[in-house]
């Protein structure tokens, strides 16, 4: 389970000591303001490729109505991505020196006079400024007067089966602004849209699992099924637990004390508190402190139908359930959007980095990389370097089709987690055996066949392609400096011979066929909401485990944030830190049987069993060494340990 976001989504003396690093070192800066005639400057990738010559369909109404984002360079942009590149590299002079909020906003922030100038540009175009903050200005008026502002036309494109407004060239600014603008979102509306303000709904319909299960990998073997690879295999696990999870992971004796992880997705769960403290009451983890689980939310939501807000509830409770069954004693803050629209995540994400509020953010959403404008990426890109500068580390989901093609027809990564500033975690099928044995792991891809009618075969087996770790090459992010010499060049080039980011970094367990239990108040068939459990999975689920196993390595290294981690995971490659994860760990294919209700709560409409096939994720494949489904490995015995050397 993963939620696909609407892309649809103090001291100046302090500062004085700190050295200054040149260049962006290929980390995916957004480039430089171009030229753009004698008096305004280019904002690069603020005209969405879709909007070609054979799209248009002319001029935009000068009447119609625009909102948008302008957002803020600050003073030293270039700085700014040199800074968070040292300060998060292990072999760096500066390594570790992280600035506190107010110094970084003081030393890379937009100053009081470039705010005010940027003001006083919109507002002399005829635009209302709606709202400042730190990173940015934002505005509404008339088609007409956003053209004079930014130099541009807006027109109307086709873009599939439907039409969207976006400028016929790149926008611009005023070059005496001197480079304050970054750039500016909101002039395409594609797939933006008019909201009212929206009240929660109720929990999702129910969701459950029929068994017969296992308890840990292998321990109840389906011998009355047919066989698969040859052999009788077991049923899926009921759900892996907090114990054999840390089991699995390396944990020891390290509990996430001290540490701050913040979690974001859209929306809130209205009965976390409760689903939470009856879930490790049941599975005997630590018990929540009071104080220890905190919510930061948004006074209004909106899109609430459009973005399905009740199956995001689900999100925000697998991700809590899941980092306090790994990290018990960490402080967890969920960081809730208004809306699954990528406006509203980045005020989630800007909330954590302008407030320090955690130094570990798990985030289980993302969209396709086809969907990510230029102007998005910057600034995304910008939150997560001024993260770095703070030493806040960024985990994103890297997604549940494989390489997208079943899903899109395209071959592609997914985004955030395409960003070179950010941690993207990959996921695995994972074999937890009795006394909480690690066994094996394999990249999460599945294949699944049903069994035939007179139950004495499995139906055009292994089946059809189901869903898998997300991963393969961007087709729009450099290589990142970290990669080179680990991301095997056949990897890096597939889109570019200058190279490309591949994604994940790092990777943990996925497959809901051997998935994590979690308890949540759900909607029965009779409208009664009442709380149950089931075993659910994704990257959503890889990403809050591999939060909170950095949680256990900030504890080993006595507290001092990690940061923005990828430099560190990859200087750690090839070393007995990580399980070497591939397809065939056993060498013989690997199954599972599972049984499913047919109507997803109870036996009243018949089970549903089928098998399901692991490793096999569409194209892409877990190999020897760094793979695009699961990154370096997963984290093995050592690991959490190794933060204490550094």
């Amino acid at each position: 389970m993963r939620s696909n976001r609407a892309a649809l989504r103090a001291g100046a003396s302090m500062a004085a000591t700190l050295p200054m690093i040149a260049g962006a070192l290929a980390l995916g800066i957004p480039a430089a303001h171009a030229a753009d005639g004698p008096t305004r400057d280019t904002l690069a990738g603020t005209r969405p490729a879709w909007a070609t010559a054979k799209a248009d369909k002319g001029s935009t109404s000068d009447s119609a109505q625009v909102s948008a984002r302008v957002y803020l360079a600050g003073r030293d942009a270039a700085g700014l991505a040199a800074y968070a590149k040292a300060v998060s590299d292990p072999t760096s002079p500066v390594y570790g020196k992280y600035l506190s909020a107010a110094q970084s906003q003081a030393r890379f922030g937009a100053t009081t006079a470039q705010v005010a100038a940027v003001k006083s540009w919109l507002t002399a175009a005829g635009l209302k400024v709606t709202g400042t903050t730190e990173h940015y200005v934002s505005v509404s008026g008339e088609v007409a007067d956003v053209e004079k502002a930014f130099g541009t036309q807006l027109h109307n494109y086709t873009k599939g089966s439907r039409t969207y407004r976006a400028p016929s060239k790149a926008a611009s600014a005023p070059a005496s602004l001197d480079g304050a603008v970054l750039t500016v979102t909101g002039l395409d509306n594609a797939p933006h849209k008019a909201a009212s303000k929206d009240q929660l709904p109720a929990p999702d319909a129910v969701f459950k699992n029929s068994g017969p299960f296992s308890s840990y990998y292998g321990s109840n073997t389906a011998s009355t099924l047919p066989s698969a690879y040859g052999k009788k295999i077991p049923y899926a696990v009921q759900g892996y637990t907090g114990k054999q999870l840390r089991a699995a992971y390396g944990a020891g004796g390290y509990t996430g004390k001290g540490v701050r992880i913040a979690i974001t997705d859209a929306y809130a769960s209205p009965t976390i508190a409760y689903d939470a403290a009856t879930y490790v009451k049941a599975h005997g983890d630590a018990r929540w402190k009071t104080g220890q689980l905190t919510q930061v939310l948004p006074s209004d939501y909106t899109r609430t139908e459009e973005c399905g807000a009740a199956g995001w509830y689900g999100e925000e409770t697998l991700d809590v359930e899941a980092v306090h069954a790994v990290a018990p004693a960490a402080n967890v803050t969920y960081v809730g959007a208004a809306s699954c629209y990528d406006d509203d995540l980045l005020d989630s994400l800007s909330k954590i980095v302008d407030n320090h509020l955690a130094d570990i953010v798990s985030n289980s959403w993302g969209d396709i990389e086809a969907n990510q404008t230029p102007d998005l990426a910057a600034a995304y890109d910008q939150v997560f370097q001024f993260g770095a500068v703070e030493g806040i580390g960024f985990y994103f989901s890297s997604g549940d089709n494989g390489d997208e093609v079943a899903n899109t027809g395209t071959k592609q990564v997914d985004t955030p987690a395409n960003s070179a500033w950010v941690t993207a975690v990959g996921g695995t099928s994972l074999a937890v055996g009795k006394n909480d044995k690690y066994l094996w792991e394999t990249g999460w891809g599945t294949d699944k066949a049903s069994l035939s009618a007179d139950g004495k075969s499995w139906t055009d087996f292994p089946g059809a392609y189901t869903s898998g770790a997300g991963g393969g090459t961007s087709k729009t992010v450099a290589e990142p400096y970290y990669q080179k010499g680990v991301v095997p060049k056949t990897l890096a080039t597939a889109n570019s011979a200058a190279g490309n980011r591949v994604v994940p970094d790092i990777s943990a367990i996925a497959d809901p066929n051997t998935g994590f239990k979690v308890g949540q108040t759900q909607t029965f068939p009779d409208g009664t909401e009442q709380y149950s459990e089931y075993r659910i999975g994704g990257t959503s689920l890889a990403a809050p485990v591999i939060a909170a196993v950095q949680a256990l390595g900030q504890e080993a290294r006595g507290g001092k944030a990690i940061g923005f981690a990828n430099p560190s995971i990859y200087s750690k490659y090839g070393s007995r830190v990580y399980h070497d994860v591939t397809d065939n760990p056993t060498g013989s294919g690997l199954a599972v049987a599972r049984v499913d209700f047919a109507n997803s709560y109870d036996a009243t409409d018949g089970l549903l069993t089928s098998v399901r096939s692991l490793g096999k994720d569409s194209s892409l494949s877990a190999v020897k060494g760094y793979d695009d489904v699961t990154g370096v490995g997963t984290p093995a015995s050592g690991y959490v340990e190794s933060y204490r050397r550094r």
